[in-house]
């Protein structure tokens, strides 16, 4: 610990009156600031954590069923940033993290475009999950949308959503289908230009196999579909706009020879036609050549998109056929006319490819001359200015402390790369490399060199101690919430132990730290694992394993914890006496609660159990719903029945414990219903097809309805599309035939039913429907009607309300159409009562007369005032335009609305009146003539004094304004009898001004702040206990010591009195103060400090050396190895 001296001016002074002055001792600067004793370890220095960066959350990897491998081009890259090492950067979390969700094994590598290649490795189905969620969240998504017929989206999601499931882990895409009720027939496709591609082929096909009309299937050599489709897909476009029909060539990823055209007979067949023209002259005429290219140049001939491929068949007429990306093959094939194979081929070799070789110091650049050595200058700039800007070393640093140096999540090697702006390039394991390289700025490349290796000096003196324990341990040692383990941490701060993972099933605990603190930590756990051995005596206690919770209690009161709860025994483990001790105590417990009746059960005496048989179809019928038949039983009977788990073998036996008496009755209970259940008859009845919709429409309401009132009966209606008019009806004999002659009835009203058309205008159709349709609904249900709207005429105008400016006009000429017509189906007597109710909810509109000149305030600021009548009585309320001058306003809505609303609008105009007649009222004004020297008076401090004047008597006082002619007037409004009163009130106030004096007192300058106080607290003070205005001089005056005090006579002459008493009392003070003045004290001066140094001369060549001159780089590539 390090004290500390303050130095004070006394303690200053007594140590320099010892000292002449000249031979005071003047310090070195490491005397006066001594340095810092040096930290052995640097704080915050975690590296015994357990920081597995690259392998502590991977899996290993297991037996391999399958391996895919694709890449991620560097445009398509969701992260671009590769600054981040390890778990620490995006890509690698979120690896991890599906690496977690799926169980398949990924690894990333960087390629020298920095694109992203990516090898999963797993189970089929793991793979297929991770491709998908690692193109999801690692590659820019693009989007589609494919139009298909609605009543065909069903099948593209097959049985509870599989088809479309399956069709996403195909294709490693989002399908996002609209809704049963969205009309919309567009279904949006989400991922990858080449999932989509899959996605959309495949949903056309699903959609053709439905379709009525014809489907014909094309098996043509797939090498041909890219002169089927032509450049761009243009050709094939080009031929479904002009035969009507759908062709669906699949894409170049999917391995087919199959087209499918789909429409009418006649344009299928036109189609075919040509499709097979075209295909029949390219097998004729075209030939093919092979060429050979590195395998790492085939993306720059596919180009982005594939765009490069489409130019060459688009300008050629050439088809360019690239391996498979997973293909080891580097042979390209070019089919087409012999005469354009030569000028595809130039086109292939005429872009520069750059290639950056493997463990050589040089760049590969291939292409046109011209082209080549643009790119050559271009890359020479870019070395030159990396070789002025950047340095990089090498540090050799044993491979095991590699993950000690990147640290948890990438923790240490991160903060080393911000702190000192470098790249710190880090071998993998497999690499077998210690050669860490730091690239970046010359300085903060040495200083991170010096801290790496500081860190590697460091971990050299550690040491790892693997402590067999056997599993079942574990959790004792660790304690509750990791309490017990706390302690021995903290006993041992330097040690970090590690338990493995429960799932690894192993037994071996690390320790890491220190040497000694290592010992000392192992022989502390070995002790402490004998202890837990030697209280480890265990002993089973049979007790069934439905009666465990009676005997843990209440919240656990009575035991802690049990073990397993699916077992039949309860293990009690400890040392032996207090093992028997407690079997003794649990057993007892056990007795008493048989006795109580709480478990109705004793367990060695008193104990009875029968069994019953019952189909398992009959549980939950016995259960009744949320188990109402079930516990009305227990209730009763007080006898405990228990049903089988879905994973017993005997799916068919209910037991029954409890007193003998009490499960004779309740086994009797549930035999009478067991025999009920067993008289469930099935019947069946026809119903003619026209009329299934109404029972099964509304989510089956009219069925369930059935259900309810006719004890539980079932009734089946045969699937769609089966044309059978025979419905099945289940349940008990009386049940079912009550059920079928209540289905007759409703058979016979509708066979009744009329329809009814009403004419309400479209633009009132929202109206009539109100909220979600809550109106409709309303009338529906009162009346048992079915109610249709027409569809929506958005094209047509007519009949809609003419508009003026931006504001709809309710009068409008009303002409009948289509869409005006509402359709009302039901009995004759039901539909006549609908159609009242449902006109009687058609908006009318009625006048409103209102003066022009209130109609401003009837709207509102920004329309606010008619938004919340219109809200208030849900009406529609129209105000005529400013240039129409006209006093009728017109309400729209329901009749009782309306009225509601008039009223309320005439309520307004009353207040609105009142309102004009006040403001005549409180519009009278009065002037008076006032000296302009008296109006700041008047006005007061702050506007205090006329904003009582204008508080008391209700009024608006205005002063002239400075450019004003009438510099004396003031204009004073509000009622008559208030602005009288003010008036007076002013006049009293200016006849008191005119009485007032002005005195000025010269006072000494030196007093004045002193008299003013601290923010003008005392001067305030004294004006108001003398009722005076009390005027110091400004800063710069010709007379300083002038103070003007204004006021009546006399209170001007008591407050100059005061103030020179004041002045006399603050000169007199300061007479006798003894002010001690410091002579200008020299500084704190030391000797050798770093600032006395001499500037560096950085024109001197030996102290600072041209960077990189007459030496050869150690490499031609600034960056060194790549990353990956």
């Amino acid at each position: 610990m390090s004290s500390v001296a303050v130095l004070t001016p006394e303690s200053f002074a007594e140590h320099l009156s010892g000292v002449p002055e000249d031979e005071a001792y003047i310090p070195t600067y490491l005397e006066a600031f001594p340095p810092l004793p040096e930290n052995k370890g640097a704080p915050g220095d975690k590296s015994g954590e357990p920081a597995g960066a690259w392998g502590s959350k991977i899996r290993p990897i297991k037996a391999s069923v399958i391996t895919q491998v694709f890449n991620v081009p560097l445009e398509e890259r969701r992260y671009k940033d590769n600054s981040q090492f390890g778990d620490g950067g995006e890509e690698a979390k979120v690896c991890l993290d599906i690496m977690q969700r799926t169980g398949a094994h990924i690894e990333l590598s960087l390629a020298k475009d920095q694109g992203l290649s990516i090898m999963v490795t797993g189970k089929l189905d793991s793979v297929m999950k991770a491709r998908k969620e690692i193109v999801s969240r690692l590659q820019t998504q693009a989007s589609a949308t494919v139009a298909i017929p609605k009543e065909h989206h069903r099948f593209v999601i097959g049985k509870n959503g599989e088809k479309l499931q399956e069709l996403e882990l195909k294709t490693a895409t989002k399908i996002a289908i609209p809704r049963p009720d969205d009309p919309s027939l567009n279904i949006r496709i989400t991922g990858t230009k080449e999932g989509i591609e899959k996605a959309r082929h495949e949903i056309l096909l699903i959609s053709a196999e439905q379709d009525k009309r014809a489907v014909e299937r094309l098996s043509l050599e797939k090498v041909f579909h890219p002169f089927i489709a032509g450049a761009y897909n243009r050709l094939v476009q080009e031929l479904c706009q002009e035969t009507g029909a759908r062709v669906s060539i699949p894409p170049p990823s999917l391995h087919k020879d199959e087209i499918v055209i789909t429409g009418e007979k006649e344009a299928v067949a036109l189609a075919i036609s040509r499709i097979r023209a075209i295909y029949d002259e390219k097998k004729r005429k075209t030939t093919t050549i092979s060429v050979e290219v590195k395998k790492s140049q085939h993306k720059y001939i596919v180009g982005p998109k594939g765009n490069s491929l489409h130019e060459i068949m688009e300008t050629t007429g050439v088809s360019v056929e690239m391996p498979p990306l997973d293909s080891c093959s580097e042979t390209i094939i070019l089919r087409g006319e012999p005469d354009k194979l030569g000028p595809a081929l130039t086109q292939v070799y005429a872009k520069v490819h750059i290639e950056f070789t493997d463990g050589e110091e040089r760049i590969s650049l291939e292409g046109p001359t011209e082209e080549v050595e643009q790119a050559q200058v271009q890359i020479q700039d870019i070395i030159r200015d990396l070789l002025v800007r950047m340095d990089y070393t090498d540090v050799n640093i044993d491979q095991r402390f590699h993950r000690h140096l990147i640290g948890k999540n990438g923790a240490n090697i991160n903060r080393i790369k911000e702190q000192y702006k470098v790249s710190v390039w880090i071998p993998q394991e497999p690499d077998r490399s210690g050669l860490v390289r730091i690239e970046g700025d010359p300085k903060g490349v040495q200083l991170a060199r010096r801290e790496l290796m500081e860190m590697a000096q460091r971990m050299e003196n550690e040491r790892t101690k693997d402590l067999i324990v056997e599993q079942k341990f574990h959790r004792a040692i660790i304690g509750q919430k990791g309490e017990k383990i706390k302690e021995v941490r903290d006993k041992f701060p330097e040690v970090m132990i590690n338990f493995p993972d429960p799932a690894q099933k192993s037994d071996i605990v690390q320790l890491r730290g220190p040497k000694n603190e290592v010992e000392k930590c192992a022989k502390f756990l070995a002790k402490l694992i004998a202890d837990l051995m030697e209280n480890s005596f265990s002993l089973s206690i049979p007790i069934f394993k439905q009666f465990h919770k009676n005997i843990i209690g209440k919240g656990g009161a009575n035991i802690k914890k049990v073990r397993d709860e699916m077992c039949e025994e309860v293990t009690v483990r400890g040392p032996a006496g207090e093992v028997e001790r407690a079997k003794r105590q649990l057993l007892q417990l056990a007795e008493e609660k048989a006795e109580c009746g709480r478990i109705g059960f004793t367990f060695l005496v008193n104990n009875f159990t029968a069994e019953l048989q019952a189909k398992p179809e009959y549980h939950k019928f016995l259960i009744g719903k949320g188990g109402v038949n079930i516990r009305g039983v227990r209730d009763r009977t007080g006898a405990r029945i228990i049903f089988p788990s879905p994973d017993e073998p005997e799916q068919e036996l209910i037991t029954i414990i409890g007193r003998e008496e009490a499960v004779r009755l309740a086994q009797k209970e549930l035999e009478t219903l067991v025999k009920n259940l067993d008289d469930v008859v099935e019947d069946s009845m026809v119903v003619e097809t026209r009329h299934h919709r109404y029972f099964v429409c509304r989510r089956g309401q009219v069925l369930r309805e059935l259900a309810e009132e006719y004890g539980g009966v079932a009734v089946s209606f045969p699937r769609t599309g089966t044309h059978s008019d025979r419905i099945t009806l289940k349940g008990a004999k009386d049940c079912v035939e009550a059920a079928k002659r209540r289905i007759q009835e409703i058979i016979e009203d509708l066979e009744a039913q009329v329809s009814v058309e009403v004419a309400v205008p479209q633009r009132y159709h929202r109206a009539v429907m109100g909220p979600k349709g809550v109106r409709i609904q309303q009338i529906t249900r009162d009346y048992e009607v079915q109610v249709k709207f027409p569809e929506r005429d958005d094209n047509n105008t007519a009949g809609q309300p003419r508009q003026s400016g931006n504001e709809w006009n309710p009068e409008a000429e009303f002409v009948l159409r289509k869409c005006d017509v509402i359709t009302i189906s039901g009995r004759t007597e039901k539909c006549e009562l609908a159609k009242i109710a449902l006109l009687a909810l058609v908006p009318v509109t009625e006048d409103v007369e209102v003066s022009f000149e209130l109609h401003r305030y009837i709207i509102g600021q920004k329309g606010s005032g008619i938004r919340k009548m219109m809200e208030e009585y849900e009406v529609n309320i129209w105000v005529p335009q400013p240039e129409q001058q006209s006093d009728v306003i017109k309400v729209t809505g329901q009749v009782a609305n309306v009225e509601r609303a008039k009223s309320g609008l005439l309520e307004r105009v009353k207040e609105l009146q009142a309102e004009q007649e006040d403001r005549a009222l409180r519009s009278f004004k009065v002037s008076i003539s006032v000296d302009p020297k008296f109006h700041p008076k008047i006005i007061g401090r702050k506007g205090a004094v006329i904003s009582q004047i204008r508080k008391d008597h209700d009024v608006n006082v205005q002063f002239p304004d400075k450019g004003d002619e009438l510099q004396d007037v003031i204009v004073i409004s509000g009622y008559e009898r208030n602005t009288e009163e003010a008036r007076s009130a002013i006049e009293l106030l200016v006849s008191t001004l005119q009485e007032m004096v002005s005195h000025d007192v010269h006072l000494d300058p030196r007093t004045h702040a002193r008299i003013i106080g601290a923010r003008g607290k005392a001067v305030r003070k004294t004006m108001e206990e003398f009722k005076v205005d009390i005027r110091f001089p400004q800063p710069g005056s010709e007379d300083p010591g002038r103070v003007t005090v204004t006021g009546l006579p006399e209170s001007v002459d008591n407050a100059v009195d005061h103030l020179l008493n004041l002045e006399e009392e603050y000169v007199s003070d300061g007479r006798e103060t003894i002010i001690s003045i410091w002579s200008k004290p020299k500084g704190f001066v030391v000797r050798d400090a770093p600032w006395n140094d001499k500037a560096p001369d950085m024109s001197n060549a030996e102290d600072f050396p041209t960077f990189g001159a007459g030496l050869a780089p150690k490499q031609t590539s600034a960056w060194g190895p790549k990353k990956f």
